[in-house]
């Protein structure tokens, strides 16, 4: 009995001692896809403390915005299910580790018939199985990997929610200023139409001036209605932004005031493969994949369980509980396979191979970054030069049109030049506008391309 009791004593201690060899592959970072600098940005190493600590709507100054991201970050229902998911990551994190702790239980059976095969009984009992290779450990490990990737793609999601929501923003406010300028414009044409008409009757003009500047004003008229859908389809995704029920969403400052608060920063790739959070979570897959190679390869080896049973057992129900029918036992099992035409073998491939996809996903993660921050990079720059030329273009056109009027009301050309020189006005206002809105989310989707505003 006592050399019994040493042997359970001695496998209890292995079970509590981390014995055994994890079988995972080493594992090692995949090379990173990015090249030494941006191609459109200058190299500036200095720039990481700001790109992590700079909240993207402290970078414009409207508190209108703000309110709106702040309220998108409380309410939204992806934010929600977000942490649900890192939420449900943890309690699998919880349930995993457990395994590695033995399974205390009871049990008890009343039979009335004394002669039945399985006598009455009550009994505590322990079952355990050693991670001799690891299986348990390697699915732990996963599971963490898992749940660090669930948090960074909290983090994907409050990016995609706060450039969206600032994005639509800017887009909604491009579409405000594009029917005040549709509406001004309408205003002008309107009275252009009630002067040449006036004319017309008195004989002073042909009917086609009357008619010309007739069909001008019904341009502008059919343009408004368009506007107005496009104002309330920003406004309704803005609300389901917010995590609202759609309705009127509150205007701060027009793209035209908004301005700059910081200096956009740009990294270098390196900085920015650091702070991407889908780039993490990429990583953070593969690693858990890789962990899951080490689970299927345990599986392979033999499992080694220890269980013990200490309780009463008897026919007779009245005597269950009396000293001589106390009963304990303890037992080691060891339990293996050992032919079955290569599915063990087989099931490690199949990890490897779902390891291999998350280390070539990483990879792409790696440089559909580095091209998105290329691209805003880009966008910046050409915008604000295009956005240069515009404006010159407006104030041209503004110019042309006061003298074009002065040279019709004096007779000196006919009505036709002064239409051409609205109807350029009118689409360089609009271009403008439009560009302005442009210009304002490209600072946005760099600054998201940079990994920046977590902290």
């Amino acid at each position: 009995m006592m050399n019994k009791l040493k042997i359970v004593v001695v496998i209890l201690t292995l079970a509590i001692l981390p014995v055994g060899c994890l079988v995972v592959p080493k594992y090692e970072k995949p090379a990173d896809q990015n090249a030494a600098s941006f191609h459109n940005g200058s190299a500036n190493v200095d720039t990481l403390a700001s790109v992590v600590n700079v909240k993207w709507f402290d970078l414009f100054n409207d508190e209108v915005l703000k309110r709106l991201i702040y309220k998108g970050l409380e309410n939204n229902y992806d934010m929600k299910i977000a942490m649900a998911r890192i939420e449900r990551s943890r309690a699998e994190l919880g349930y995993t580790k457990t395994d590695l702790l033995p399974a205390i239980g009871y049990s008890g059976t009343v039979n009335s018939n004394e002669k039945t095969f399985m006598p009455s009984n009550v009994a505590a009992t322990l079952s355990w199985e050693l991670d001799f290779w690891g299986k348990i450990r390697h699915e732990n490990r996963a599971v963490q990997d898992e749940l660090l990737a669930s948090e960074e793609g909290r983090k994907v999601i409050l990016s995609n929610l706060v450039s969206d929501i600032a994005v639509a923003y800017f887009q909604l406010r491009d579409f405000d200023n594009q029917l005040i300028v549709t509406q001004k414009t309408l205003e002008t044409r309107q009275k252009a139409f009630d002067i040449i008409n006036q004319r017309f009757l008195a004989g002073y003009v042909s009917e086609v001036d009357k008619v010309q500047v007739e069909q001008q004003v019904a341009i502008a008229e059919a343009v408004i209605p368009s506007i107005k859908r496009q104002i309330t389809d920003r406004e309704n995704t803005i609300s389901i932004l917010l995590g609202e029920a759609p309705g009127a969403i509150e205007r701060g400052k027009t793209n035209y005031e908004l301005q700059v608060a910081n200096t956009i920063p740009v990294s270098i790739p390196s900085i920015l493969l650091k702070n991407r959070p889908d780039v993490k979570q990429a990583e953070m897959y593969y690693m858990a994949s890789n962990e899951r190679i080490g689970v299927a390869q345990a599986m392979r080896f033999p499992s080694f369980n220890i269980a013990a049973l200490a309780g009463f057992a008897n026919n007779d129900v009245s005597a269950l509980f009396n000293g001589s029918s106390y009963l304990q036992n303890a037992s080691a099992s060891v339990v293996g396979p050992l032919f079955n035409f290569g599915k063990n073998k087989r099931r490690v491939d199949i990890y490897r191979q779902i390891a291999e996809e998350s280390r070539l996903s990483y990879q792409k993660t790696c440089i559909v970054a580095v091209a998105e921050v290329e691209q805003a990079l880009q966008n910046v720059r050409t915008y604000k030069e295009e956005w240069t030329a515009r404006n010159k273009q407006v104030m041209a056109a503004r110019k042309n049109l006061e003298l074009s009027d002065a040279r019709y009301y004096n007779g000196y050309v006919s009505y036709l030049e002064v239409l051409e020189v609205q109807r350029s006005l009118f689409d360089a206002e609009l271009s403008l506008s439009e560009l302005t809105q442009n210009q304002l989310s490209s600072m946005i989707q760099l600054y998201r391309a940079l990994g920046g505003g977590w902290n």
